[in-house]
This record gives C-alpha cells, sequence and structure tokens, in this order.
C-alpha cells in the first residue's frame, strides 16, 4: 500500500465475510444465504439492513457484493428526487448484481410505492405521449439499508426476503476493529491505544475509527510514526471527548443534571438547542450507557455511575 493510501481510515475497506468483527448472527445469516444462492445457481436474496448509523450497513453491502463477484450499483435515498433517478437505477442493474439503497426510509412515499410494484412484476411502466411503455427489469438484488425501519412503507419491508439487524459492538469487539485497521493501514498503534479507543467508541466502529484518524493526526502532526496513548488523549483533549467517549454537548448536559432532576424542556432551553435535538441526539448514548435515567413523568436524573462519572469530570477540570 503507497504511503498516499495510509492517511485514512477509509482506505480500506472489508471485501470478505472474515474482515467483519462482531455481529456474528448477522455474518451467519448472510453466509447461508451465499451458499444457498450458489448452491441453487439463482440471485441472492433482497435484504432490509437495519441497526444504528455507524454500524457498517454500507460496508456489509459491499462485502456481500464482492463475496457474489458481482457489481454494486449504490445511491442514498434522499438523492432519488423522482422516477427518472429510480428508473435509471433499475434500469443499470444486470442479472445477479446489487442494488443498495442507503437511508431508504428517505425515499419518497411514490418512489417507496413504485419500487415494490417493480420488484412484484419485475418490469419498470413508464407513461409517455404514446401511452404506458412496459420494460422487463433485470434479475438483479436490493438491499435497502435504514435506521428507521418503521419509516419504510410495510409493503416494502414485507417484500424483503431477509432482515440483518446490526447491533452495538461490545469493547472487545471495537478493540479489534481499531487493531484490524490500523494493521491494514500500516499505522503503528501503541501499546493500550486500541482499548482505550473503544471504551470511547461508544459501540460504533465509524466513531471508533474517527477517534483514530484523529489521534493519528495528532502523531503525524508531531512528526512521529507510532499512534501512543499521549497521542490519542491529546486528539481527544482537542475534539473535547471525554474517558467515555461522552461529547462536550453531552458534558454540558450531565453539569446540568448535577444539580438535580430537570425536564428536558428546561435543558433544552438551557443547551440552548430544541428539545427533539436533545432527545434524539444528545440522551440515546447517555441512557444507554446507564448514565442517565428518566422517571414517569419525563424528568431526567442521573444514575450512580451518572453521578461518578461528573465527579470525575469536575475533578479533571480542577
Amino acid at each position: 500500500m503507497s504511503e498516499t493510501k495510509a492517511n485514512d481510515v477509509q482506505d480500506f475497506t472489508p471485501t470478505s465475510l472474515r474482515h467483519l468483527i462482531g455481529n456474528d448472527h448477522v455474518r451467519q445469516q448472510v453466509q447461508v444465504a451465499l451458499d444457498a444462492a450458489f448452491e441453487d445457481q439463482v440471485r441472492f436474496c433482497d435484504c432490509l439492513l437495519t441497526g444504528p448509523p455507524g454500524m457498517g450497513k454500507s460496508s456489509l453491502a459491499n462485502v456481500i457484493a464482492h463475496e457474489l463477484a458481482t457489481a454494486l450499483h449504490e445511491t442514498l435515498g434522499q438523492s432519488i428526487s423522482g422516477p427518472a433517478e429510480l428508473n435509471a437505477l433499475l434500469l443499470n442493474a444486470k442479472d445477479g448484481e446489487l442494488i443498495h439503497i442507503d437511508e431508504v426510509h428517505e425515499l419518497a412515499t411514490e418512489q417507496q410505492t413504485a419500487l415494490f410494484i417493480c420488484l412484484d412484476q419485475r418490469k419498470l411502466l413508464v407513461t409517455n405521449q404514446k401511452g404506458a411503455l412496459s420494460i422487463p427489469l433485470a434479475n438483479f438484488s436490493l438491499l435497502l439499508s435504514t435506521t428507521d425501519p418503521h419509516k419504510v412503507l410495510s409493503p416494502l419491508r414485507d417484500r424483503m426476503k431477509m432482515t440483518l439487524e446490526l447491533a452495538y459492538l461490545t469493547a472487545d469487539e471495537l478493540t479489534e476493529v481499531v487493531h484490524q485497521r490500523g494493521r491494514a493501514l500500516g499505522w503503528s498503534l501503541g501499546v493500550g491505544v486500541t482499548s482505550e479507543i473503544a471504551i470511547r467508541g461508544r459501540g460504533t466502529p465509524r466513531i471508533a475509527l474517527r477517534i483514530l484518524q484523529s489521534a493519528r493526526r495528532v502523531s503525524r502532526s508531531e512528526g512521529e510514526s507510532e499512534i501512543t496513548l499521549a497521542h490519542l488523549r491529546r486528539a481527544c483533549e482537542l475534539d473535547r471527548i471525554d474517558n467515555l467517549g461522552l461529547t462536550n454537548q453531552e458534558q454540558k448536559y450531565l453539569e446540568l443534571l448535577g444539580e438535580g432532576p430537570t425536564r428536558l424542556n428546561v435543558l433544552a432551553s438551557c443547551l440552548g438547542m430544541p428539545s427533539k435535538t436533545v432527545s434524539e441526539v444528545i440522551e440515546p448514548f447517555l441512557i444507554r450507557s446507564g448514565v442517565v435515567i428518566k422517571d414517569n413523568g419525563g424528568r431526567r436524573t442521573l444514575t450512580k455511575s451518572g453521578m461518578d462519572h461528573l465527579s470525575d469530570l469536575r475533578m479533571n477540570q480542577v
């Protein structure tokens, strides 16, 4: 690998199921589906890929294409603004190839409806001045990725033969992800770097790899070839990420709760952001990690671990 290609964590992407770490149940589902497709000499089954952001849904789609040794046609749901874009996507795919629509929940209702009708009939109905024209579609496979499956129309969801549900990784799995990426890029990682990144990675490969990239940036700014714990901690200091992986806004949220149970609208007002942003962006990880709980009255309260973490934050600020 050239020096130029070793500058970014995205310069390496998995190409085999053996490269994927965590979510063993999903890997087994895909392996069985691949084996069945090869045995029966049929196309890969249509799949719905779900899970939180940054879990590797696009990487999984890429791996499936590599395992099948076939072309992958990728686009974002919000990029398909009308029938012309959808028609072009469907018509470009050949037999046995894959179409991957990421963030399919952003696809307009009309286009989602057109999509499941096309799947049913395996043809495209195009209306022009001379009337309706029926165009046969190739025998491609469809992969749909989403973080919000409830926003995908039920008829479209139901036509997916398999659902692949990606979940958060454990700290050990995330350590392995960071180690694998660093090794593939030829980066030298000091003792303890991978495990400390994993602690801050919130169970999400994308976040862990972003921290790794930040640590390498600090290392290279000092002319060093090895990424050390000192580089990592300096990177986190610059990005204002604490030792639990909390962002600056999340830390401010904890400070507010340090005064006692507080309602969402009060927290949002103090943070200067809409309540929906607080509940959908700031709170999810804090609640998932057991730092914050909500009572029946909707008030937010620090747990014992949350109070301990806040104490640590305050001590570090002294």
